[in-house]
C-alpha cells in the first residue's frame, strides 16, 4: 500500500467539500438511546447502521448493536467513542466499508483484556478482505512532502502529514480488527490498521490485526509509539512502515503462514514518489517474536529496503528461509553508519540469517550483535484473553 497523491496545503480545504471518497456529506444513521431517548426511560436495544461523514461527536451506546454499512468518516474536531466489549460488524462488501479518523479528529476506543473492542465482518463465513479496516490520519511529519504540506491517503483520499510531532488522534487499547483488507482496485487496498502521519500524542496499545487480505498494521510516516502489537495470518506484510516513520514499537508478535508475505516490510521512503525531506524511516523496535512455518519454505521474515534505518533489540525469528533481507544502497549505508542495527537476536530454524542485496560490503557482525541472546516478547502473557488465532 504505497500509492498516494502528493498535495500541497492549499488543497486540504477541498477534501471535505468534494466527493473524492464517494460518500454523502452527512449521513448519520444513529437512532440510539444515547442520542434520542429524551425521556430517560429504558428502551429496547437498537440495531443501528453507521456510514457517512460526521461533523459532530459520535458516542456509541453499549446497549445497541452497530453495523458498518459504508465509509464512516470523522471530520476535524469530532470524536468517535467506542465502549469496551463492543463488536462492530461491517458489511462484507470490500474496500468501501471502513472507519476513517481524519486529521484533527479523534477516536477513543479503549477496551480491556476481558472486554476487547472488535471490528469484524458480518459474513456468516468471514474471509480476508470482507471489509476495509481502521484508518487514522494525523499531522505528524512524513518524508514524502515538506513543512506543512500534506499527502492523501490511498483509501478515501484524505489528507495526512504536517509538522506536529505530538499530534493526537486519540487512543486505541485492546482493539481487534478482523477480516479486513478489501481492495478498491489492483493497487489500492485497506490494511487492518493504517496510521497515516499519526503523532506521538496518540496512544496505541494492545491491538491485533487478524486474517487480513493486505497488511496487518502499516505506518505511513508519523511519530506514533505503539506497544503490544499482534498480527496473525496477514496475507500481505504483517507490519509495514514507510515515509519516514520514526516511532517506537514495543512487544510485537507476528505469526505467518508460508503463503503470507513478509512479517516486517520496511521502507525508508515511498519509492512511488521521492524522499522530499532527505530523512529516512528510523523507528526503534524492541521485543519481537516472529513465527513462521519452517525454513523449508523460501519466505523472508524481515525485508529492509529503500534506505530504511532502525534500531532493533531482542528479536526472535523462528521458521523462515531468510531472517533479514536488505536491499538498496541507502539501506546498506545505514548499516555502515550504525543507523540500522540489531542488538540481541535469536534465529531458530532459519536457513539464511542475513541476505545482503545492498551492494554495500558489510558482515553479519556489522549488522547484528548478541546472537542467541534474544527471547522475544512474552505473548503468552500479554496476548491472553483478548486476541484470537
Amino acid at each position: 500500500m504505497k500509492k498516494q497523491i502528493i498535495l500541497g496545503l492549499a488543497l486540504v480545504s477541498m477534501v471535505f467539500s468534494c466527493s473524492t471518497d464517494d460518500t454523502s456529506d452527512i449521513v448519520i444513521n444513529d437512532n440510539s438511546v444515547t442520542n434520542n431517548n429524551s425521556g430517560g426511560e429504558e428502551t429496547d436495544p437498537e440495531t443501528i447502521y453507521l456510514s457517512g461523514t460526521y461533523i459532530a461527536d459520535l458516542t456509541l451506546d453499549a446497549n445497541n448493536t452497530y453495523v458498518l454499512n459504508g465509509p464512516l468518516i470523522m471530520t476535524s474536531g469530532t470524536t468517535l467513542t467506542i465502549p469496551p466489549c463492543m463488536t462492530i460488524r461491517a458489511l462484507a462488501s470490500g474496500a468501501d466499508v471502513y472507519i476513517a479518523i481524519s486529521q484533527g479528529a479523534k477516536i477513543i476506543a479503549n477496551g480491556t483484556a476481558d472486554c476487547p473492542i472488535v471490528l469484524t465482518s458480518d459474513a456468516s463465513n468471514p474471509a480476508a478482505g470482507d471489509w476495509g479496516g481502521l484508518i487514522l490520519l494525523g499531522k505528524a511529519p512524513i518524508n514524502s512532502v515538506t513543512g506543512t504540506n500534506t499527502a492523501t491517503s490511498e483509501i478515501a483520499s484524505l489528507p495526512y502529514g504536517g509538522n506536529i510531532s505530538d499530534d493526537n488522534s486519540g487512543s486505541l487499547s485492546y482493539v481487534r480488527v478482523e477480516y479486513s483488507g478489501g481492495a478498491a482496485d489492483g493497487s489500492s487496498e485497506n490494511n487492518g490498521f493504517s496510521f497515516y502521519g499519526v503523532g506521538n500524542g496518540t496512544s496505541i496499545n494492545y491491538i491485533q490485526a487478524f486474517a487480513g487480505k493486505d497488511d496487518g498494521i502499516e505506518f505511513f510516516g508519523g511519530t506514533v509509539n505503539a506497544s503490544y502489537l499482534s498480527v496473525i495470518n496477514a496475507e500481505d506484510d504483517s507490519v509495514d512502515w514507510t515515509e519516514g516513520f520514526s516511532g517506537t514499537l514495543e512487544n510485537v508478535y507476528i505469526s505467518n503462514r508460508a503463503t503470507d508475505d513478509k512479517a516486517i516490510e520496511a521502507d525508508g521512503y515511498n519509492t512511488d514518489f521521492s524522499n522530499a525531506t532527505g530523512i529516512f524511516s528510523k523507528p526503534t523496535v524492541n521485543n519481537v517474536s516472529i513465527i513462521g512455518e519452517g525454513s523449508a519454505n523460501s519466505s523472508e521474515a524481515i525485508r529492509l529496503r529503500a534506505g530504511t534505518q532502525g534500531l532493533f533489540s531482542n528479536v526472535m525469528i523462528t521458521g523462515y528461509g531468510e531472517g533479514f533481507d536488505l536491499d538498496d544502497l541507502d539501506t546498506g549505508n545505514g548499516v555502515v553508519s550504525d543507523d540500522l542495527q540489531v542488538a540481541d537476536v535469536t534465529f531458530v530454524d532459519v536457513t539464511v540469517k542475513v541476505k545482503n542485496d545492498t551492494t554495500v560490503n558489510f558482515t553479519d557482525a556489522d549488522f547484528f550483535t548478541g546472537e542467541n541472546n534474544a527471547t522475544g516478547t512474552d505473548y503468552a502473557t500479554w496476548g491472553a484473553g483478548w486476541t484470537t488465532n
